[in-house]
């Protein structure tokens, strides 16, 4: 067997240490792309909004549809491969309380950044015609709370797929920096198409948050800071 050969050679691809690194890279991108392709407002708009609609609200239902096929796709599906599949506990993801002093120490500095990056963004007229995923949701403050609840659902499972499933699961394949950089890569890939400053402010973020997620061995400090961010935005764009 040559060297081209021997490179390519799919033996050992799905056992032993190769196992889980194969299935996270192959993975990742199939339910990044089923829910680009199914899980969006705009497939529910083509496809089920004649059918299904929440609330008499169809812009209401598509946001709905998509922060919980996000949910599912990226936080559900992962979670269950690393426990039927891996046979990893939870914990091993950053699915735990962590180091929570240094935790909430990374939050509370990052929170007012975040913040303060949000109120320009939200005057930017990318932003505007991209942000909020409902627009109706200034229309009151009952309906914003609501809907910033329901947004959450799409950060978590965001965060699972990328700083955890990701990120995590790729550490001891390898290491921490190529860990993080994997998941920075595929974390501003995933951001095509959304306003050229929030894909630039991805990498930047992928970074951060990745080494946040690594010191304090939880995903709970990103998720809430990110979730922050997002709501941020979106509060300043309507009440602003």
């Amino acid at each position: 067997m040559n060297r081209f050969e021997h490179s390519l050679s799919l033996s050992g691809l799905l056992s032993g240490e190769h196992k889980k690194p194969t299935i996270i890279l192959l993975l990742a991108p199939l339910l990044i792309t089923t829910w680009k392709y199914f899980g969006t407002k705009a497939f529910y708009a083509a496809q089920l909004a004649p059918s299904f609609v929440w609330r008499n609200d169809p812009n209401w239902t598509g946001a709905a549809y998509s922060f919980f096929t996000a949910l599912i796709l990226f936080g559900l599906i992962p979670f269950l491969v690393t426990r039927c599949v891996f046979r990893e506990k939870p914990s091993a993801y950053g699915v735990q309380i962590g180091d929570w002093r240094f935790g909430l120490l990374a939050a509370a500095v990052m929170a007012p950044v975040m913040i303060a990056l949000a109120y320009p963004a939200a005057k930017d007229p990318q932003f505007l015609a991209e942000y909020p995923l409902f627009k109706g949701a200034g229309a009151s403050a009952g309906s914003f709370l609501q809907y910033a609840l329901l947004y959450l659902a799409y950060y978590s499972g965001y965060e699972m797929l990328m700083r955890g499933f990701i990120q995590f699961g790729l550490r001891q394949q390898f290491g921490d920096w190529y860990a993080i950089l994997i998941q920075t890569a595929i974390s501003c890939l995933f951001h095509i198409g959304k306003p050229a400053g929030e894909i630039y402010a991805s990498v930047l973020g992928g970074l951060l948050w990745g080494m946040v997620v690594f010191r304090s061995r939880s995903l709970l400090y990103v998720l809430l800071v990110h979730w922050l961010l997002g709501v941020s935005l979106d509060y300043f764009i309507c009440f602003g």
